[in-house]
């Protein structure tokens, strides 16, 4: 039985985690073009060649999860361990030195690789842990639920309090050398609040699920059940297509509001006498949002299946993000409104892919007899990443593309790709992910079967 104390620790990991995403997807390429100082292009070549290859480091991290032995489990000790560095080194990929042009390219390259393969090492050990904590689909609907509520819940305050950290620890002045030490401490906040909560997602959970084969597999055999495991395919597929949508959408929201809406001329909005911007709470709605499609996805999932909830959240995103591009730059209430309910869409899916990815280790398990949930959970991890590398990717090139100049006055061109970002581009992830997901196999009574079947090889 998993307890509300394990459900509440489970959901503060993806609240640690979420909290650095959330920079890297909304704020990082921003970060890079308008404070830390590199061009468009450039930044866009980094993280496709930093991610692309981070991505495939995650299977290795689940591999060796997969085989690791502790009086804490196989998946916890992760968690324990690389908390501090994981706070440390991502705060340093906000910390702009006093280098060249070229040695910042460096170093820019040198700390979010570091970041990226510490991000691994203790994401997809934390994914993993919800394969091994209970072997029940329902508890783990739940647990992915309880995951990706705290996910929102922790990127909701990071971009709703973010900027305004910003703002108060660079002493809301306009010079760079001001905006980056701002930065900078305010990410060290964020790194703070992250560690303490892996810490405690450590402390509150525990691992419970044992594979019916006692002896570890070969690793030729681990990697040969997943290359034959066609459900993961499909859902790898989605994840990338998902993340494709998301990161465009995300990475584009800055330059949206400061170029094209020019959030300048609405003035800060000042709540409880804290000073936010219009993109800042524009980010915020859309975690909340997100929330509101997490809450949404048991009951409906419960309902009509996993597959046919995940299908027309994407289809209804896809909608209303064609629509979205025919906002003018005044039509404040709409473009809020528009992203209030693309987000819920987006929202509904994650925890789905979720159980997905551990319904597909219980499926393997079942065809093989062999069970690799850090293999199998740390293809969650890859997807994001390669769905990141080539959305980010392609918002640096295009933003390039299009003209774009830090800090000046865009022309039309850029304006009109600007727009595209948050809306055309985007959408066709959305339908690339609704594609894959409708040839995914596994239905709620053939799963069924399964986890019976499963119990009883146990219980042999």
């Amino acid at each position: 039985m998993v307890t509300f104390k394990e459900k509440l620790g489970y959901g503060f990991g993806d609240a640690a985690s979420s909290m650095f995403w959330k920079l890297f997807g909304m704020y990082l390429l921003f970060f890079y073009t308008d404070v830390f100082g590199i061009e468009a292009a450039a930044v866009g070549t980094m993280f496709l060649i930093t991610r692309v290859w981070d991505s495939f480091f995650d299977p290795l991290v689940g591999i060796l999860a997969d085989r690791t032995e502790t009086r804490w489990g196989k998946f916890r000790p992760y968690l324990l361990f690389l908390a501090i560095p994981f706070a440390v080194i991502g705060a340093f990929t906000f910390f702009t030195p006093a280098f060249s042009s070229a040695d910042k390219v460096i170093y820019a390259y040198v700390t979010y690789s570091l970041m990226m393969i510490v991000y691994s090492g203790i994401n997809v050990p934390y994914a993993s842990l919800l394969g091994v904590m209970s072997p029940d689909p329902k508890d783990r609907n739940v647990l992915s639920t309880y995951r990706m509520a705290f996910a929102y819940i922790g990127s909701f305050i990071t971009l709703l309090l973010f900027m305004p950290m910003v703002n108060y620890f660079s002493g809301n002045s306009k010079a760079i050398e001001d905006k980056q030490y701002g930065w900078f401490v305010g990410v060290v906040v964020i790194a703070i609040v992250s560690a303490l909560l892996f810490l405690l997602c450590f402390a509150f959970t525990r691992e419970r699920v044992k594979p019916v084969r006692e002896k570890q597999a070969s690793l030729k055999d681990d990697l040969g059940d997943l290359l034959r495991n066609r459900p993961w395919w499909i859902l790898l597929g989605a994840g990338i297509s998902a993340l494709i949508f998301n990161s465009i959408r995300d990475g584009a929201t800055i330059y949206y509001f400061k170029y094209y809406v020019d959030e300048d001329l609405f003035g800060t909005i000042n709540i409880l006498n804290i000073p936010f911007v219009l993109s800042g709470l524009y980010l915020a709605l859309g975690q909340a949002a997100n929330l509101l499609g997490v809450i949404l996805a048991a009951p409906v999932s419960n309902r009509i299946g996993k597959r046919y909830t995940y299908m027309g959240a994407m289809a209804a995103a896809t909608v209303l993000s064609i629509v979205f591009y025919g906002l003018d730059s005044n039509d404040i209430v709409f473009i809020f409104i528009l992203q209030a309910l693309i987000s819920i869409c987006a929202g509904s899916i994650f925890p789905l892919l979720w159980s997905m990815y551990a319904d597909c280790a219980d499926y393997s398990e079942y065809k093989t007899g062999n069970r690799a949930t850090g293999l199998i959970f740390s293809s969650s991890s890859m997807s994001q990443k390669l769905g990141w590398a080539i959305g980010t990717a392609m918002t640096g090139w295009l933003l390039a593309y299009f003209g774009f100049e830090a800090n000046q006055v865009q022309n039309a061109e850029t304006i009109s790709g600007i727009r595209m970002f948050m809306s055309i581009f985007p959408a066709v992830g959305t339908i690339l992910s609704v594609i894959f997901i409708y040839f995914y196999p596994l239905t709620e009574n053939g799963l069924k079967s399964i986890t019976t079947e499963l119990e009883r090889r146990r219980h042999i």
